[in-house]
């Protein structure tokens, strides 16, 4: 028997597993931490707090299976949307933090792009629209701001690239990575863009050369990583590449017409298609299977699981005390509460954009905001309406896509783990709702890339493992009265919008 690794760097952790080619899991392990803010709307993160969950969770991961390393035959590495990517300078050291996906503090500059260069041209060379959360005009920002940064960078690189650079010596960069950049890549080409990097004064030369499928090799283990790590000289690392993309292949997705919502820390819901998708608003880049021919179409929450661990951390403290104690897990305890509320918390409805909100609204100054609250709500009647937040959000992704979605979707993540948020997300959309049998989609997904990428296993192969659950069907009373409040929840930014843009002008002075 031959097994292969699969790692995932996350925004608020990262998570390695060990399986074998037959598609059982060995072993795994899971390594946290958190995410810097310093000012509202912004979010940075060390790229050696990746590198070093990334050695700890492989190492511990081969620990606890007690496999032989000659045995483990390859792995693959996929990550988080690094914004901008990883600044280096000429010795491959960071210049600074990372500006991540989540991060929104270039206004200005999106304002620029579309000044100057135009939303239309741009979506005719990018397939891609202006926006703070697109790591091109994060790299403006740091042109524009920290110009002594912005002289000692000379290659940007997204964390999952940046980490197999340390671990193998070899530079490149995937295609999704690389078009989920956003307006200085090619999407009718699948190349960089050199109109689009002139006009923004971005160097052709800061973008890694060598672009890649998600199969492919990117190189080997050096001697010194595979001593640290405990696995063989020369193991092949294969490059994978966002990490909701390999939650999706890990979820058996390899064909086009397919919706599947990965949801962790924020939640892309996407559309696998081959086709342009009519949907506006969406974010498109190349997918990690195929990329030549498709794409990844998808709209979803800047913030989905992050408002549920905010809520556990802020609200929570008597759980979490007694959780530490040996009692239940805190979200355990929270999930059998609020089960017992009815479906719309009793006149609750929470807006989700803790970080202001991507696709498919668009908005920095986009809210978190709580409507309908009395002094019979409790704490209970919140959490829930903090869970239908986010599947309100997922039904907005799905209505912005615009296309037939199916009969079904699938639905991976942290969130699958809550017997009572998979019921809420049924309710919410109206749609049969199928999820993983294991709670390692994205490493799932390394782990068939890895095997495909070293020829241990075949599309074939990967298709037959046993990766989905049974069908989760909705309530029809339930759906009928969330259809109600789904209205209410469009209804309220709408109607919030200006005041919500006139608090961020109020609490910046």
């Amino acid at each position: 028997m031959n097994y292969l690794l699969g790692t995932d760097i996350g925004t608020s952790g990262t998570k390695t597993i060990l399986m074998d080619t037959e598609g059982n899991l060995i072993a795994q392990d899971l390594q946290e931490y958190d995410v810097l803010t310093p000012k509202p709307l912004w979010a940075e993160q060390w790229p050696d707090v990746w590198l070093d969950a990334t050695k700890t969770s492989i190492k511990n991961t081969v620990q606890k299976s007690g496999i032989p390393a000659k045995k483990i035959r390859g792995i693959a590495i996929s990550g988080l949307y690094g914004g901008s990517g990883i600044p280096l300078d000429e010795n491959m050291e960071p210049v600074r933090p990372c500006m991540i996906w989540m991060d929104r503090r270039a206004e200005a500059e999106t304002k620029w792009v579309l000044d100057h260069i135009g939303e239309e041209k741009l979506r005719e060379v990018t397939h891609n629209g202006a926006d703070p959360y697109y790591g091109y005009t994060k790299m403006l920002w740091m042109k524009n701001h920290e110009p002594e940064n912005w002289q000692k960078t000379r290659l940007f690189l997204p964390p999952n690239d940046y980490v197999i650079y340390k671990l193998t010596g070899q530079i490149a960069i995937d295609y999704s990575s690389a078009g989920n950049i956003g307006g200085i890549f090619d999407m009718n080409n699948r190349t960089w863009s050199k109109e689009m990097m002139d006009a923004m004064g971005i160097p052709l030369s800061m973008m890694p050369e060598k672009i890649v499928e998600s199969t492919d090799t990117v190189g080997g283990l050096t001697k010194e990583a595979a001593a640290e790590l405990g696995l063989s000289e020369g193991m092949p690392v294969v490059a994978s590449g966002i990490d909701s993309g390999a939650a999706n292949i890990g979820l058996g997705v390899f064909e086009s017409g397919i919706y599947a919502a990965a949801i962790g820390t924020s939640m892309c819901a996407a559309l696998i298609s081959d086709q342009p998708v009519k949907g506006k608003d969406l974010i498109v880049w190349p997918y990690l299977f195929d990329a030549k021919r498709l794409s990844y179409y998808f709209a979803g929450g800047a913030t989905a699981g992050a408002i549920v661990k905010w809520f556990r951390q802020t609200m929570c403290q008597y759980e979490l005390e007694a959780e530490k104690a040996g009692g239940k897990n805190a979200y355990d305890v929270l999930n059998e509460q609020a089960a017992d509320i009815p479906a719309g918390s009793e006149g609750l409805v929470v807006l989700p954009y803790f970080m202001g909100e991507r696709s498919p609204i668009w908005d920095s100054d986009a809210k978190g905001t709580i409507v309908g609250l009395s002094l019979a709500h409790t704490k209970a009647h919140i959490y829930r309406a903090f869970l239908e937040a986010v599947a309100f959000s997922l039904r907005d992704a799905i209505e912005a896509t615009g296309e037939n979605i199916g009969e079904y979707i699938l639905l991976a993540g942290g969130v699958t783990k809550s017997k009572l948020w998979r019921q809420i997300f049924a309710d919410v959309t109206g749609y049969p709702v199928v999820c993983p049998i294991h709670d390692v989609e994205a490493n799932m997904g390394d782990v068939m890339l890895a095997g495909i990428g070293t020829g241990l296993l075949s599309y074939e192969d990967v298709k037959k493992w046993q990766v989905l659950d049974q069908k989760i069907m909705p309530n029809k009373e339930n759906h009928k009265k969330y259809n109600d409040y789904y209205q209410v929840y469009k209804s309220i930014y709408q109607n919030l919008k200006s005041n919500m843009k006139t608090l961020t002008r109020l609490s910046a002075t």
